[in-house]
Order: C-alpha cells, then sequence, then structure tokens
C-alpha cells in the first residue's frame, strides 16, 4: 500500500515524516539523574541501531542531566515529561531536542502556551502522547470505556490545542495495549492529520508476548501505509526493543542492512543442538556490517535446499555438517567446526567488501 502522506519533521537531524526511513525509537530505564548508566545504555542501544532515544524526566535532576547526557550521546534525546510544564522547561533549556507531552494533564492552557513558546524558540518538535491507560475520563464515558475513537479525539483535541498557539511542528502518539484498538485508532487517524505518527503497541509484556503484539499491531499499521517511528515496548532490556523493531521492519522489506538469520524448526531428523547452534551464529553475526541472508538447517538431507535462497549457510547432520553457499554444498566438516567454517565465511565476505 502507498505510505500516508506526513510532514517532515526534524529531530535533533533526524528527519521523519515525508519519503524519510521508519526511524526506531527506545527508551532507557535508567535513573535519568544517573549520567554515566544512562549514557552507557544509550550508547549500547546506538550500536544497535536505535535512531532516536527517549529518556524519563520525573523531577529537576532528570532535567538537569538532560545536558550532559546530551553532550555525550549520538542520537537525538527526547524528554518525556508528564504533569509539571516547568519540567518541560527546564529539559528544552537543557538541550532536549523533542519533548514528549500530554497537553491536557500539564498544568491547563497558559502552561501549556509557556512550553510552545520555548519549543518554538529553540526550534524542536512537541510529540503529542495518548495511551490507552491514561485517557481522560470524558472519551471513557462518552463511549463506555477505552475506545479508538476516543484515542483520537483525545490526540487531535491535544493537537489543536498547540495550533491555536501556532505551534505545528507535532509528531502524535496514540498507543493501546490491545493490538486492534491500536489498529483502528491509526486508521482513523490518518486520514484526519498530515502530522507524523510514532506507531507502538503499549503494555505488551515480556519478551515473548510482547514482541507477538508489536509484530501484529506494528506490523499491519506499517502495512496500512501508516507510521513514520516505532518503538517496540517490552518489559526486557530495551536492546531487545531495538532487535525486534528491525527485524519487523525486515519483515516487511522496510529496512535493508545486516546480517539476517533464518533457521528451520527442528524435527525428528535433527541430529545436533540446533536451538544453541541458531543462538550462536545470531550472536556472532551481530558484529558483522553484511546485508546478506544466513540460514542454520538442521537437515544435511534438505537443508541446503530450503535455504537455497540465503546467501550462506550451515546444515548440521550426525556429527558433521555441511557449509553451503547460494543453496549448493561446498564443504562438509565436523559438527564443532560448523560455527568456525561459517565465521571464514563472513571474514572473507567482509574483506570482499572493504
Amino acid at each position: 500500500m502507498e505510505r500516508r502522506f506526513s510532514h517532515e519533521v526534524n529531530i535533533g537531524g533526524v528527519l521523519i515524516g515525508g519519503n524519510n526511513p521508519i526511524a526506531i525509537q527506545s527508551m532507557t530505564n535508567t535513573r535519568t539523574g544517573d549520567v554515566a548508566s544512562t549514557v552507557r545504555q544509550i550508547e549500547e542501544l546506538t550500536r544497535e541501531g536505535c535512531d532516536i532515544i527517549r529518556c524519563a524526566v520525573p523531577d529537576m535532576e532528570a532535567a538537569a542531566a538532560i545536558r550532559q547526557i546530551r553532550q555525550q550521546i549520538r542520537i537525538p534525546l527526547v524528554a518525556d515529561i508528564h504533569f509539571d510544564h516547568r519540567l518541560a522547561l527546564a529539559a528544552i533549556e537543557n538541550g532536549a531536542d523533542k519533548i514528549r507531552i500530554n497537553p491536557g494533564n500539564i498544568g491547563g492552557e497558559d502552561k501549556v502556551r509557556e512550553v510552545v513558546a520555548a519549543a518554538k524558540e529553540r526550534g524542536i518538535p512537541i510529540r503529542v502522547g495518548v495511551n490507552s491507560g491514561s485517557l481522560e475520563k470524558k472519551y471513557i464515558e462518552k463511549y463506555g470505556h477505552v475506545t479508538a475513537e476516543g484515542l483520537v479525539e483525545s490526540a487531535l483535541g491535544q493537537v489543536e490545542m498547540l495550533e491555536r498557539f501556532d505551534f505545528h511542528d507535532i509528531v502524535i502518539s496514540i498507543k493501546a495495549s490491545d493490538v486492534m484498538t491500536s489498529v483502528k485508532a491509526h486508521e482513523l487517524i490518518a486520514s484526519r492529520t498530515d502530522h507524523p505518527l510514532h506507531v507502538g503497541i503499549t503494555e505488551t509484556g515480556s519478551v515473548i508476548a510482547g514482541n507477538i503484539k508489536s509484530a501484529v499491531g506494528i506490523g499491519i499499521i506499517l502495512h496500512e501505509g501508516i507510521g513514520d517511528t516505532i518503538r517496540v515496548s517490552l518489559t526486557a532490556d530495551p536492546v531487545e526493543e531495538i532487535r525486534s523493531a528491525k527485524n519487523i521492519l525486515r519483515a516487511l522489506g522496510m529496512k535493508k542492512g545486516g546480517i539476517e538469520v533464518v533457521s528451520c524448526p527442528t524435527c525428528g531428523r535433527t541430529r545436533i543442538d540446533l536451538i544453541s547452534l541458531a543462538g550462536q551464529v545470531e550472536k556472532m553475526t551481530a558484529d558483522y556490517d553484511l546485508n546478506i541472508k544466513v540460514a542454520v538447517m538442521g537437515c544435511a538431507v534438505n537443508g541446503p535446499g530450503e535455504a537455497r535462497e540465503a546467501d550462506i549457510g550451515i546444515a548440521g547432520g550426525n556429527g558433521e555438517g555441511l557449509i553451503f553457499k547460494k543453496g549448493e554444498i561446498i564443504k562438509k566438516v565436523p559438527e564443532q567446526d560448523l560455527l568456525a567454517e561459517l565465521k571464514a565465511m563472513l571474514d572473507e565476505i567482509s574483506a570482499e567488501k572493504r
């Protein structure tokens, strides 16, 4: 489907909207006031592929820390603000590249006007965030419960408030923990505004459940041409959020680059520890900057054929395995040498691309 048009927004040098690639976001889980720990985590997320990072700003210590953090990182920093407009003003003063607020809960329109004036002076965007867990009571009463319609009305009402103050550098986020409510909300809002949309499913849970809900929800929304940035929200190390987001984008054909590892499910023919082997391959390939597909197959009989579209791969047997390239067997080696042989092939491809 054709991608929805949205106007371009500059977040600390990362352009979203327009024809720009879908940006990957995450949020730190360190105490923001602990500058050293927060910077270490952001650097780890940056190496993993995070494009934009968000930090919670619950107090003035955190707002002040924004300045030091921003000076030490390489990606744009978003300050997440609730309830107190003074925190937003302090975060802006200390160099945040964007702020995330709910205009309805930071103290009234006069306070929102102050925040808007500060953001406009610094030339930074504001992300309006509406979540199902914090939807205003009036919309719950109007529809009887949390609905897509209520989420959209809330978000557009807050956008309208900002636009009354002649502020248009806006990103919108509408998230629900229910997958299909999120999908419907994005479908409803997509034709009613041209502001960029940050897409995600909130409160999805731990890695397994969270990845399934996020992949289904974000996948449907992006496939419909909606969305400019994404975050996979997991109760886990934020690094897992970046890995999952990259995999979603790759599965949809929206991201190139990096090694894609494919592996077959185990079955009764498998005579090697395929689960462990696949995990080791995924960990090893993360260190390579290559745009290729690597297959890890459990059956030496069918493996090369099933993975013929992979660039290179390995297939296990009974105490031995095959090394193959584009589906063609090139070598048979002892099982314990499979990983080393695969690494040698990756090193060779890396050398050829230099």
